[in-house]
This record gives structure tokens, C-alpha cells and sequence, in this order.
């Protein structure tokens, strides 16, 4: 059923030797002797750090032996995480522990605690750092955050039924995306105001969110059906349907500012979308269930993917398309982070 035809698998060739070409154009710029290249070895990410978000826990991984190393406990829930603007500190959300837990991010250390942060399932720094927002996953609420200074201050508090997930912004940060998953609606906040621009009808159950080049279309996983919805935010219309596969839930760009990732939770695939085209050119399949969250490696060569409802975490290599490895975490692994890594453009 998730299986392509002979002129799918035709496309997917075709993928491969986009792959292969962008490889190859990253390797000639590192024998150029560029010593921050992605495939200078001591660029390469060391460390992965694994939400275990039903075991309240970290799952730290040596990622050259692909062994867990270390578990950490550190407060209940956490599904999200993010680096902090000046990219030194990795932000834990910890939406039923009510608060976000510092790290650093190539040690695993605990550095500190931002108390009192509700139900922070998802959070997210606007583009120009100016603003920091929370989704109450929970509690059906959006907290907005003036991050100008070193601390977080609550400007305003949105109720915006039901079930608040995901978030995307504009370039511009003027305007945030939520997806609603349980009233299957997408919402628009005005940033400067703190007010809701307008709501409108998504899928059923909408999750992930992606925002093309170029600010033109907005991609939300639609996780209660097979598909990633197109809207023309500008015009608040859908565009199309890019059938994916059942539970289409989050996105991963590859990097190179055509493609874009999508886990099919349900479905247990990985689809590549091509941002120009609008349309699927290719599925990762074999893979254990649950496939959620994803991170690429900074040489674009290997994707790491986190199996919500099989304890694990996978290593998929991006050229060939194949899982090459398995490794077992914690109970409902979630995020997954480490650094460096490939741009998420």
C-alpha cells in the first residue's frame, strides 16, 4: 500500500542522484579545505539527545557507536525541544512538569530551569528572536513571551480550542500558525497585537507545520488522515492534497530548500515532498512504528528519527533511503536534537 509503482520508482531514482549530486557538491567544497565543512569529522555531530516523553526522561546517545550512553530524568512529559537563539543552550519542554529545563547541548549536562512555563508541549522562537511561544497542548492555550532581554515575560495569554500543537511563523515574524488538533482548525495570531487574525477548517487532526520558500504555501500534516494539506495562507483557501500516507504527522526539511520530510506516523513511512512541485517524490518504508520527529545530520547524508510507539530510535541513510540502524530508548521517544546539523531551510 505504500509502495511505489514502476514510474514512482522511477522518481525515487531520481531523488537518489539529487542526493548524490548535492553530496557530491558538499564533498568538493570540504577538499577545498574549508575547516568548517560538514565533512570535516571534527564538524560531525557526537551526541543525540532523545526525549523519552512517557518515561520523563533523556535518552543521551554516542552517536559514532549508536549506543545509549546515559539516562537522564528531567521532568514530566517532554515532547519539544529548541536551541536558544545565541544557539548555546538546548530548551526541554516539559508540558505536564510545567516548566523548561536548560541543557548543553554536546555534553548533556543540565545547566538550569525556567519555572513556571504551563503546559509547554510545543514551543518556539519567532524569527527574529523577538518573541517565544508556548502551546498548552493541555490546557487549550497559547502563551506569547517578549524574549527581548535574558528572560522570558508573558505579554498575553489565547484560549484557542481545541488542543493547540504545532507552530510556524512567517520570516517577517509577524504572524504565528497554529494547528488545533482536536477542533481540526489552523489559526493565525498577529504577534504585535497578541490577537487572533482568523481560524479556518483543516483535515482532521492537523499536527505539523511547514512554511514553503519564500513564505508561498503552508504544509500541515493532517495526522487523523493520509495527507499534508497546501493552504495559500495569504488567501486562507487550500491549494491541494499531497497524499503522504496515514497520519502524515511532522516535517523535516532535507536543507537544500526543496525538500521537506514528512513522518506518516500510522502508515510507518517517511515521505519527501519537493516544495517547488508540491507533490511526493519519494517514501522511506520498513520502518518501525510510530515515526515522529526527525534531524539531519549537518553533510545531509544521514537522518535520525525517533519511533513514538516503539521505544526506539532510528538512522536512516538519506542517499540509499534505507533504515541501517535500531536503536532502543525510552517509553514514547519524541524530539530528537544534536550538533551540528543540516540546515532547516
Amino acid at each position: 500500500m505504500y509502495t511505489f509503482n514502476k514510474i514512482r520508482g522511477f522518481r525515487i531514482l531520481a531523488t537518489s542522484a539529487v542526493f548524490a549530486l548535492l553530496l557530491a557538491n558538499q564533498n568538493a567544497f570540504a577538499q577545498a579545505g574549508n575547516p568548517s565543512s560538514p565533512s570535516n569529522p571534527a564538524a560531525q555531530p557526537k551526541l543525540a539527545v532523545i526525549l523519552n516523553s512517557g518515561a520523563a526522561s533523556v535518552s543521551l546517545i554516542d552517536m559514532n557507536t549508536r549506543e545509549v550512553v546515559k539516562t537522564i530524568p528531567v521532568g514530566k512529559e517532554p515532547h519539544h525541544l529548541m536551541m536558544t537563539p545565541d544557539q548555546k543552550t538546548l530548551l526541554i519542554a516539559n508540558a505536564a512538569g510545567n516548566d523548561v529545563v536548560l541543557m548543553n547541548p554536546t555534553t548533556g549536562e543540565l545547566t538550569g530551569k525556567i519555572p513556571n512555563i504551563i503546559d509547554p508541549y510545543q514551543i518556539g522562537y519567532s524569527p527574529n528572536h523577538k518573541w517565544f511561544i508556548a502551546n498548552g497542548n493541555r490546557l487549550d492555550r497559547v502563551d506569547i513571551y517578549s524574549a527581548d532581554s535574558a528572560n522570558l515575560k508573558l505579554v498575553k495569554t489565547l484560549k484557542l480550542p481545541k488542543t493547540p500543537s504545532h507552530i510556524a511563523f512567517t520570516s517577517d515574524s509577524k504572524i504565528a500558525f497554529i494547528t488545533l488538533q482536536d477542533s481540526s482548525e489552523l489559526a493565525a495570531i498577529d504577534l504585535e497585537t497578541q490577537n487572533v487574525l482568523w481560524v479556518i477548517p483543516t483535515g482532521k487532526v492537523p499536527a505539523g507545520l511547514w512554511m514553503t520558500p519564500g513564505d508561498q504555501y503552508l504544509l500541515v500534516g493532517i495526522t487523523g488522515e493520509d495527507n499534508v494539506q497546501v493552504f495559500d495562507w495569504k488567501n486562507r483557501k487550500e491549494v491541494k492534497r499531497i497524499y503522504t500516507g496515514k497520519g502524515a504527522h511532522n516535517f523535516r526539511p532535507l536543507g537544500d530548500k526543496k525538500h521537506v520530510f514528512v513522518s506518516n506516523r500510522i502508515g510507518s513511512t517517511i515521505s519527501l515532498i519537493n516544495m517547488q512541485t508540491l507533490e511526493k517524490v519519494g517514501d522511506i518504508t520498513g520502518l518501525p512504528a510510530g515515526p515522529d520527529d526527525m534531524e539531519i545530520t549537518p553533510d545531509g547524508k544521514t537522518m535520525w528519527v525517533t519511533f513514538r510507539f516503539s521505544k526506539k530510535v532510528g538512522v536512516i541513510d538519506i542517499p540509499s533511503m534505507k533504515l541501517v540502524a535500531v536503536i532502543p530508548v525510552g517509553k514514547s521517544p519524541h524530539g530528537v536534537f544534536f550538533t551540528p546539523r543540516a540546515g532547516w531551510e
